[in-house]
């Protein structure tokens, strides 16, 4: 199919140099112009300029197992700049890796493992989803992150079980996006000596040269992080090999090595430019660069000289994890209890007695916030759990999410506790960095009201399944003072829109108790604890429904104790406390109300249809919801026939108290509403 044409103009002589490896070079061009062409879209430009980096990179330093992408000692590649996923495609092809070359014919079509951004789970050697620009910056940080915890907990003297290497290709865009600062930032306080970045500095963004909106000098800037940072030419091979070669020896600080490349290398009519980019050479430039690059017109066609050589990875792969588990197996006979929980870290077992150590709060405990209790299961449970580590955005007295006594990241070689700093969207992406360990649990916490800071990093573990678990405190308007830029109101509702992320916002301790248990336990998907900073009452087990019913979703906590109820009170959160002293007055009343606690809508439309018509019957369609947030979604719960209490506006500057009394969550409003519904005066 043809896509689109230009006139032809001069280009530069391509570079002269080994012979094998311009062979190896042009195939990775190639296959990525071929695959793009065939799809009619896609983004040739990058793979173009980027072949001889990743050639290096693929071939003389990447320490992997095409045969088994998950062997836990492998380098991480990370392609950042993940609308080149062609690139990555070609390595994974050439090298070996269950990536066929029907595989790359079926570039960016219907199941194929080829997609148009890097996807994990679905291409082999894939470590991260990288579509979203700085995202991939961010989770490699993670990844190392995750290197130092695992080194610094398991390695031993002559046993580095845990010794790899974080190695990320990035871009312009990756650059400019904010998240990619905070983590840059981070990364170079934290001295992470094996995150090695390779900038692709071709002056190039889809609107044109990269002078309309950047200027800034990146060495300097990256210097000033602390980085170690080099500057290379991204098509001389034996300048690129040289400095990863002075990245891999800097241990002791992040390396960004500057490549200056050309967008579409070799193309006479597109190198360059930004029509390279994100658009098809077109059929007669796709000709025309077969033309300078000596290629034949075979589509697809891979050199068997070029074959052979790339696929040494295998023999090499295969020898590295050999020689790893030899050196593993005699860490286990001199470190037995280590190399079981090893096992355990990366199987995802739990270690015996973590749910023994969980808190109880009984009925005569005095009122704590949810925040407060969350902070005490944190205290019980991360001492008996090593795989479970994690911090704030600079809100640990506020969130309760420092553990004492487990040490801090930086200072301590096993610390547990991460000083993300005020950096919430590079806390999201190090978080998924982190938890692609696939051995670690991390969290990470901050007030609700900037979970919008984190959106993208949230909604990229929910699509890659990772168990992340994040803890947002202050979560309604009840915050007070500090006004309606703290106060969240849509964003509960937000959170829930995310598929695969479970939000949980417990009613009171116990609740929180079993909120975290589930948290833990659920190794599928992220989860989204949404805690209180007011405190609440410690609702009496003894006269209601246990917390346990958290564990689907919604229960029921109070029934009418006349028999059969005639309404229903549906709440979540603080709320639950309103509804609760509705229900005293209504059932003094005679009237017969049900109280439904519904801490989770996901967990609970997961549970089957018996269940769910069990605790909120189809015949009774007088229903009252309470959530001090936007209504949005409980219509579903309360039908055509329901009232919500809810806030469709934004806060004010008050005490949280005023706020929800001024807001209608009082006693009287709720009663008010239920008797609207029933119709009764």
């Amino acid at each position: 199919m043809k896509c689109t044409k230009e006139t032809t103009t001069n280009v530069e002589p391509l570079r002269q140099g080994d012979k094998l490896d311009q062979l190896c070079v042009n195939t990775i061009r190639m296959l990525a112009v071929d695959a793009v062409e065939k799809a009619c879209s896609g983004h040739p430009g990058m793979p173009m300029e980027a072949a001889d980096i990743g050639y290096v990179l693929w071939t003389r330093f990447l320490k992997h197992n095409p045969v088994n992408p998950r062997w836990p000692n492998r380098d991480r590649f990370v392609l950042s700049a993940g609308h080149g996923s062609m690139l990555l495609y070609s390595l994974l092809h050439l090298t070996g890796y269950d990536v066929s070359l029907e595989d790359i014919k079926e570039f960016r079509q219907w199941h194929s493992k080829t997609p148009g951004h890097p996807e994990y789970g679905v291409t082999p050697g894939v470590e991260t989803t990288a579509g979203p620009l700085g995202q991939g910056f961010s989770n490699a940080a993670g990844m190392a992150m995750a290197h130092e915890y695992l080194a610094g907990y398991f390695n031993r003297p002559g046993y580095p079980i845990v010794d790899y290497f974080v190695y990320t290709l990035v871009s312009d865009g990756d650059m400019m996006e904010g998240i990619s600062s905070e983590t840059a930032s981070l990364a170079g306080h934290l001295g992470l000596g094996r995150l090695i970045y390779v900038y692709l500095d071709n002056s190039i963004t889809i609107e044109g040269h990269t002078n309309l909106t950047f200027s800034e000098d990146v060495a300097k800037r990256f210097e000033s992080y602390g980085w170690h940072v080099t500057k290379v030419d991204g098509h001389d091979i034996p300048e690129i090999a040289s400095a990863l070669d002075r990245a891999k020896k800097e241990t002791q600080r992040p390396s960004l090595i500057i490549a200056r490349t050309h967008i579409g290398y070799g193309s006479p009519n597109k190198q360059d430019k930004a029509s390279a980019h994100g658009e098809p050479l077109g059929a007669e430039e796709a000709q025309l660069v077969r033309g300078k690059l000596n290629w034949p017109d075979e589509l697809f066609h891979v050199p068997e000289d070029a074959l052979v050589h790339f696929r040494t990875a295998l023999a090499s792969g295969k020898e590295w994890e050999a020689e790893w588990l030899r050196l593993f197996e005699s860490y286990a006979k001199e470190y037995p209890d280590l190399a079981r929980e090893w096992k355990e870290f990366h199987d995802g077992n739990r270690p015996s007695g973590w749910q023994e150590a969980l808190p109880r709060f009984e009925s005569g405990h005095d009122p704590i916030a949810t925040r407060s209790a969350s902070g005490k299961v944190l205290e019980a449970v991360a001492p008996k759990m090593p795989a479970l580590l994690g911090g704030s955005a600079d809100l640990a007295p506020s969130t309760k999410t420092y553990v004492k006594g487990l040490g801090v990241i930086k200072a301590d070689l096993c610390g547990r506790n991460i000083h993300f700093g005020i950096r919430e969207h590079a806390m999201g992406g190090i978080l998924n960095g982190m938890a692609l360990s696939r051995a670690l649990v991390p969290y990470g916490a901050t007030f609700l009201v900037f979970s919008d800071y984190m959106r993208p990093s949230i909604r990229l573990a929910a699509m890659m399944k990772l168990q992340v678990i994040y803890v947002f405190t202050h979560d309604s308007v009840a915050v007070g003072e500090d006004g309606p830029t703290h106060q969240p109101i849509e964003h509960v509702a937000a959170l829930r829109t995310i598929p695969n992320l479970v939000v949980l916002r417990p009613a009171d301790a116990n609740e929180t108790v079993f909120a975290w248990k589930l948290a833990l336990n659920r190794q599928e998907g992220p989860t989204a604890l949404i805690l209180t900073r007011q405190k609440l009452p410690v609702i009496d087990r003894t006269r209601f429904a246990s917390p346990e019913g958290l564990r689907q979703g919604a229960y029921v906590l109070a029934e009418a104790p006349q028999g059969t109820p005639e309404v229903l009170i549906i709440a979540t959160g603080s709320e639950i406390h309103v509804a609760m002293a509705a229900y005293e007055e209504l059932v003094s009343e005679g009237i017969a109300v049900r109280v439904v606690s519904m801490p989770s809508w996901e967990v609970f439309e997961a549970q089957d249809a018996g269940y769910r018509h069990e605790v909120l019957p189809a015949t009774i369609t007088a229903r009252v919801a309470i959530e001090a947030g936007v209504s949005t979604g409980w219509e579903r719960y309360v039908g055509p026939q329901g009232k919500i209490v809810a806030i469709d506006h934004f806060g004010a500057s008050a005490p949280g108290g005023l706020l929800l009394e001024k807001f209608g969550f009082t006693t009287e409003a709720v009663v008010s509403a239920v008797k609207e519904v029933l119709g009764k005066p």
